[in-house]
């Protein structure tokens, strides 16, 4: 079982995530790319909080595609190019990982790969073997 842990010598969490995960032995480990708010045809999503929603729901159907969930996150990095995107982040990200905790990392960048996409997350999700 993962243990997510908020250390109290380490600052508490400024969001819903926790400052450390750790996996036991004879886990499996998933490394999922960067999920962007495109759908299958790489159609980008309009505004922001659909490609949120978007590129949440991309990274939920790699884990699910592996037998996993989100409650098997143990990482995710979150990518924005813009600062005033973090609240609305943090809704659609709360709303897919539906009470899942994963130690996170939130970055602000100037652009992604594509000039089009606003968001871009990745994760790292472990089970029992």
């Amino acid at each position: 079982m993962l243990n997510f842990l908020n250390p109290p010598s380490a600052p508490p969490p400024f969001s819903r995530y926790s400052q450390m995960v750790s996996a036991p032995e004879n886990y499996r480990w998933l490394y999922i790319s960067g999920q962007v708010g495109c759908d299958r045809d790489h159609k980008t999503a309009k505004g922001f909080e659909a490609q949120a929603e978007l590129a949440w729901s991309n990274l939920a159907a790699c884990l699910e595609a592996d037998g996993m969930n989100v409650q098997d996150l143990v990482k995710v990095n979150i990518i924005l190019t813009r600062a005033g995107d973090v609240p609305a982040s943090r809704i659609a990200r709360d709303k897919i990982l539906a009470g899942a905790q994963p130690a996170s990392t939130l970055i602000v960048v100037t652009s992604l790969a594509n000039p089009e996409w606003l968001i871009e997350v990745e994760g790292i999700a472990a089970r029992a073997a």
